[in-house]
């Protein structure tokens, strides 16, 4: 757009930013269809487009653009492929093109063969020797991949792979070496940079998508750091990439032996990463770039002063923590591979590793206080644990298993031994643990001031030091504020400070003597969504996004807090203030009162805001929209149901229990199935439908640990019923806009696994007034101000909340 270039949008994500249709349109047109070679060649036809960006969405259009191109398509109507070509596309994904083209420059990769068959598969491994590695072509998450010690675990899983493609990988493995990334951009007059490099604290053998990340890289020698980057370029410019790619090495842990791994030549979620933990806008600058402009000729966004032809410099540590839901589904391993399994992540600022690290571990869970062995979600560690097979094997919960070795006084040199992890991160992991205990020594009166200090400075928030010390998280606030211990607000500009800049990219430290940027202007504080979940995806962001872009028509000063690097809402020329930072109390306290916010936007970023609502009114934040009395009310399952009760608002029979006893007298009353479900929790988290005592016993116990401080309702379970959603904004208790969509299953289906119709297809017109009748009362009597769902049952003319 900023080039007045005609922008031709193919997706049919309507939760995404890019499809916008109102506000500020990212596209002259929108196509709400398949990213598949039959839409494409349509839309091509309608269109006639002069050139084709691949790069940007991801595996889907780079593999559909190939496949364009090999049907002549492209040809045929004469579009150009901008950026890298269909040739360069092919040769990093077609592993035997890449084998070759690397062989070309003399460039060191694994021994590997790239076969057809699984006969051929088993051949290459016996003449590679096991254990190997395979990989598929064109795969998106190391789909199809994964490590064979033997010849059944590769029939079973090349098998399993030549299902979804017809080309496989066979390499030797290389597990237990560093996994080091460098996101490298192109131009096609040849100038290339490595704009961000990346160290996986996890070693080889897990897809960096579900590793652990740092940039920069920690443990490299500059020799190192050199060698490789070098080798970055060499391999981009001879694959003949224009634009950005990601590159990947596997180093020897101790020696300079190294081998390319792969080469993604496109935007990834590495690449968001990249793009969000430098500073540099690499998608904004592949888009210059696939429009021919020259690297030296493209501005700096983030300064606004210097070229975009420059590698920037980071004087901060970024840390990924991927997120991943594997309690979601029975019988899951929560053991991670080469195979990605995360739905989501978060990315932490600090100036210290450890300030980093702790950062983005409550940033993932809000139910973890950071480097602790207490696990997520308040889930309780089995009674006999084998901690040396929870190191050994690669899982979502490894972390918090090696501060349970830690605590119990393991040394770094066997975790380092069983989980081939670093000992320099190790060692900064001990460190935490260490401080925890010192902590755990002293209290409120006794603690020093430089133990305080020093515990803020490694990343421990005031509910984890209050824990240590006996006192609640407001009361450790306080202390630490009477010790004059506060954080300082850092720009990241690109630059390392070196040169001035301007820019509103922003994080918080505890590793600082003054401030970067001025707080002359109050704003208004829009919470972001936090990492991706299931229940939370991408329509939280474009809910956000649209917020700030309303808020800024209207003239406002917008303040955004979030931790997804992965969002729009994290884009720094989204808003006039941009916190990369935890959606915790005690830092949005910390940014509310810096910038002297007017109000609090908590109703645009999902759940994870939405729980913050009561504390942070509580401490005197003023909370624009819905009174956050009556979102407790509302989220309480109990006092919900009490409420409709009292408007004679239709329910199914329903008891708040605490007991197995109640929950089973209730259920014997109205007989089985029953819904249970906990209170303050997103997509159906520990939400079952009870068909036997047995399940009850079950179910119950699990409601209780996520909805601990709330009362689990028990409801009878309505069978055959249609369900229906009202999605309304009111002002004031008036609805002033609504839509009512219908499940084309039946009740039960969650309504994020449910298919919608809108507008409804089965309902009869007297049903539907009476749901509109019911959302009306509703929320009036919640005094909702701003967006609200309500899913009713119906089943004829009957309808129930």
């Amino acid at each position: 757009q900023e080039e007045n270039v005609k922008i031709v949008l193919m997706n049919p994500n309507i939760a995404s930013v890019q499809t916008n249709e109102t506000g500020l349109k990212q596209a002259d047109a929108v196509y709400f269809l398949p990213i598949t070679p039959q839409f494409v060649t349509e839309v091509i036809k309608a269109e006639r487009p002069d050139g084709l960006i691949l790069g940007m969405g991801g595996q889907t259009a780079l593999n559909c653009g190939v496949e364009l191109f090999k049907q002549g398509v492209l040809q045929e109507y004469g579009v150009k492929v901008l950026g890298t070509s269909v040739e360069a596309i092919m040769a990093t994904e077609d592993r035997k093109l890449f084998s070759d083209k690397l062989t070309e420059l003399n460039e060191k990769i694994a021994p590997s063969f790239a076969v057809e068959s699984i006969e051929d598969a088993l051949k290459a491994a016996e003449k590679i020797s096991y254990p190997v590695m395979i990989r598929s072509a064109y795969a998106l998450g190391g789909l199809g991949s994964g490590i064979c010690p033997d010849k059944e675990s590769l029939l079973d899983l090349g098998t399993k792979a030549f299902a979804m493609t017809n080309q496989i990988l066979v390499e030797k493995s290389v597990v237990g070496w560093k996994e080091i990334e460098y996101e490298v951009v192109r131009d096609a007059a040849d100038n290339c940079i490595a704009v961000c490099n990346m160290e996986n604290i996890d070693a080889m053998g897990v897809h960096t998508g579900d590793s652990v990340v740092v940039a920069p890289s920690q443990t490299l020698t500059n020799e190192e750091f050199q060698m490789l980057r070098d080798r970055a370029i060499k391999v981009v410019q001879h694959l003949g990439i224009v634009g950005e790619c990601n590159i990947q090495f596997a180093l020897h842990p101790t020696s300079l032996e190294y081998y390319v791994i792969e080469v993604n030549a496109r935007l990834s979620r590495s690449s968001a990463l990249a793009s969000k933990a430098t500073g540099y806008p690499l998608a904004f600058i592949a888009a210059k770039i696939a429009l021919g402009i020259p690297l030296p000729e493209i501005k700096n966004v983030v300064t606004g002063k210097t070229s975009a032809y420059f590698e920037p410099s980071l004087d901060y540590v970024v840390t990924k923590i991927p997120r991943w839901d594997l309690d979601r589904f029975q019988h899951m391993s929560n053991r991670i591979g080469s195979s990605m399994k995360s739905v989501g992540e978060v990315m932490a600022i600090g100036r210290t590793f450890e300030e980093s690290f702790q950062k983005a571990l409550r940033m993932c869970h809000p139910s973890v206080d950071g480097f602790t062995s207490h696990l997520p979600m308040n889930k309780a560690w089995p009674a006999i644990v084998d901690l040396q097979k929870e190191l050994s094997e690669p899982s979502s919960t490894r972390m918090y298993a090696i501060a349970k070795a830690l605590d119990n006084k393991v040394s770094v040199d066997v975790i380092h031994k069983l989980t081939a992890i670093d000992k320099w991160f190790l060692y900064k992991m001990r460190s935490i643990v260490n401080m925890e205990k010192t902590l755990k020594e002293v209290n409120s009166e006794t603690v020093p001031e430089e133990t305080l200090r020093r515990a803020k400075q490694i990343g421990f928030s005031d509910k984890q030091i209050g824990k240590c010390l006996g006192l609640t998280e407001v009361q450790c606030r306080q202390l630490r504020q009477r010790k004059n211990i506060v954080p300082w607000v850092k720009q990241i500009d690109t630059l390392a400070a070196e040169y001035p800049a301007v820019t509103n990219y922003l994080y918080i430290t505890y590793n600082g003597q003054e401030h970067d940027v001025k707080f002359d202007d109050c704003g208004v504080m829009v919470l972001g969504c936090g990492p991706y979940h299931i229940g939370s995806s991408v329509e939280f962001d474009w809910c956000a996004v649209s917020s700030i872009r309303t808020l800024r028509q209207l003239g406002n000063k917008t303040v955004v807090v979030n931790c997804n690097p992965e969002t729009v809402s994290t884009d720094f020329d989204e808003c006039d203030r941009l916190y990369f930072e935890e959606l915790s109390l005690e830092r949005i306290l910390d940014i509310y009162q810096y910038e002297g916010c007017s109000g609090c936007i908590i109703s645009v970023g999902g759940q994870i805001p939405n729980n913050l609502a009561v504390p942070l009114h509580q401490s005197g934040v003023k909370i624009l929209g819905t009174n956050p009395l009556q979102i407790d009310q509302a989220e309480d399952r109990s006092i919900f149901s009490a409420v409709l009760d009292e408007l004679q608002v239709a329910q199914a029979p329903w008891k708040a229990v605490s007991t197995l006893r109640d929950a089973t007298e209730f259920a014997n009353s109205v007989s089985y199935p029953c819904l249970l479900r906990p209170s303050y929790v997103l997509s159906g988290s520990a939400m079952n439908v009870v068909f036997t005592e047995e399940e009850m016993r079950k179910f119950l116990a699990e409601a209780t640990r996520v909805s601990q401080d709330h009362p689990v309702v028990l409801t009878k379970f309505i069978e055959d019923a249609r369900e229906v959603e009202m999605d309304a904004v009111a002002k004031a208790g008036r609805v002033i806009s609504h839509a009512i969509s219908e499940h084309v299953e039946d009740a039960g289906v969650h309504s994020g696994d449910a298919t919608l119709v809108l507008p409804t297809q089965t309902i009869s017109q007297g049903a539907l007034e009476k749901v509109k009748a019911a959302t009306k009362k509703i929320a009036n009597a919640f005094a909702i101000s701003g967006p609200f769902n309500i899913q009713f049952l119906v089943r004829g003319n009957d309808v129930l909340v």
